[in-house]
């Protein structure tokens, strides 16, 4: 073997090492510490303003947050809308007339882009908006790891098989919680 020979052998080595490496996000609660460091006082701020105005809207914001994770994750996939390549998870039974808070995560994040624009996900703030909807109405506090980004594809056909329903057994909902873990 010639020493142009080796070298390809060495090019393709690194090179499949370098492709097979996973790429891990590094969350943390100070991603946007920063590049948007207003960001989490708004999002408090427009989520307290909301569940003011309404109060059942913390149950919907916490249950928004449910429901985009357990499709493909929280990746903010529930936001999407149709269009000529996305099907919609709002379409799903289980969401369609029943998710609400859609306006609020919109509200916010329009005051968070005229701060940073492009920079804080939509996947973030449907998070911290979750976490910000418990404590608005007396309930637990938790750390958010933030640093997600948002999803270009929506699962309709995960969220319509894949999300429980208000139907649903407390054994069925057991089944899905272990399929999911």
């Amino acid at each position: 073997m010639g020493f142009g020979s080796w070298r390809s052998c060495i090019f393709i080595a690194v090179f499949l090492i370098l492709s097979s490496t996973l790429c891990i996000a590094k969350l943390s609660p100070t991603f946007y510490d920063q590049t948007c460091l207003r960001a989490l006082s708004t999002i408090r701020k427009a989520v307290r303003r909301a569940v003011s105005h309404e109060r059942r809207m913390a149950a919907s914001l916490i249950r928004l947050h449910f429901h985009d994770c357990i499709v493909q994750g929280c990746d903010a996939s529930i936001l999407l809308d149709n269009s000529s390549t996305i099907q919609s998870e709002k379409n799903a039974p289980n969401n369609l007339n029943s998710v609400r808070g859609y306006e609020v995560i919109d509200n916010i994040k329009s005051k968070v882009e005229s701060m940073c624009p492009g920079v804080v996900s939509c996947a973030d703030i449907v998070a911290v908006a979750a976490r910000d909807s418990s404590v608005a109405v007396s309930g637990p506090t938790w750390t958010v790891k933030l640093g997600r980004r948002d999803s270009t594809t929506s699962g309709l056909s995960e969220a319509t098989t894949n999300l429980p329903s208000f139907r649903d057994s407390l054994d069925k909902l057991i089944e899905i919680d272990k399929v999911g873990t």
